[in-house]
């Protein structure tokens, strides 16, 4: 892609230290984050862990847990009856497959309850910095806007796409800095176009809608 120095270059001045916004203290805890942040933001995850972290800030107590009692701390978020489920589930499989500790790899990651490809890409690459690009849907937003992929491409067809253009080395700070544009900055509904640098090579076809729009 020939703009890829420029939106690269860009990015880093605008988010120069983006990174995972889910507060977590360890691996165990940005991995129920993550499961948690499913169809939630982060912010509202942020809201409910610390009182659920401090009741059961471990894999074994978590694993003990019972489901109605591990809802009342997360009931705040969308999907809480079945990210409950999924979280105590996941505790158990840790403790009898992992010895109590996040596995490392993408074929054990995905095999915990609750965890698809795009949770197992956060862990990978913020809890052991392996590269990897999480597409979230202000990742796929992004990236269809700014040319790296089509709109109607698949979560997965997104990613690879992305890993095929962007420099391997790139991969963990850009995931961040996407989420970051696409969070703040190009919004789904109300992009701020009036203020965008990427204005002139962004394919959004009603970008000039917002070109003297500035928002509320």
């Amino acid at each position: 892609m020939k703009h890829l120095p420029f939106i690269l270059k860009t990015l880093d001045e605008m988010y120069p230290n983006a990174t995972v916004e889910l507060d977590h203290r360890n691996n165990f805890e940005l991995l129920i984050s993550v499961v948690l942040s499913a169809q939630t933001t982060d912010i509202a995850v942020n809201k409910i862990t610390p009182a659920l972290f401090n009741k059961y800030p471990t894999p074994e107590l978590l694993a003990k847990a019972k489901e109605e009692d591990v809802i009342t701390y997360i009931r705040t978020i969308g999907l809480f009856r079945n990210k409950a489920k999924n979280i105590i589930a996941l505790s158990k499989q840790l403790i009898d497959k992992h010895h109590g500790q996040v596995p490392s790899t993408r074929e054990d990651l995905e095999a915990l309850p609750g965890v698809g490809r795009k949770t197992a890409n956060v862990v990978l690459s913020n809890a052991f910095g392996i590269p990897a690009l999480a597409v979230d849907t202000h990742v796929a937003r992004v990236s269809v806007r700014l040319g790296f992929a089509k709109p109607g491409d698949s979560v997965l067809t997104i990613e690879k796409k992305l890993m095929e253009q962007i420099p391997e080395e790139y991969w963990q700070k850009v995931h961040h800095q996407f989420i970051h544009f696409g969070r703040y900055h190009c919004l789904a509904r109300n992009p701020k176009c009036y203020s965008c640098p990427f204005y002139d090579i962004c394919t959004f076809e009603k970008k000039s809608l917002f070109r003297n729009k500035v928002n509320d």
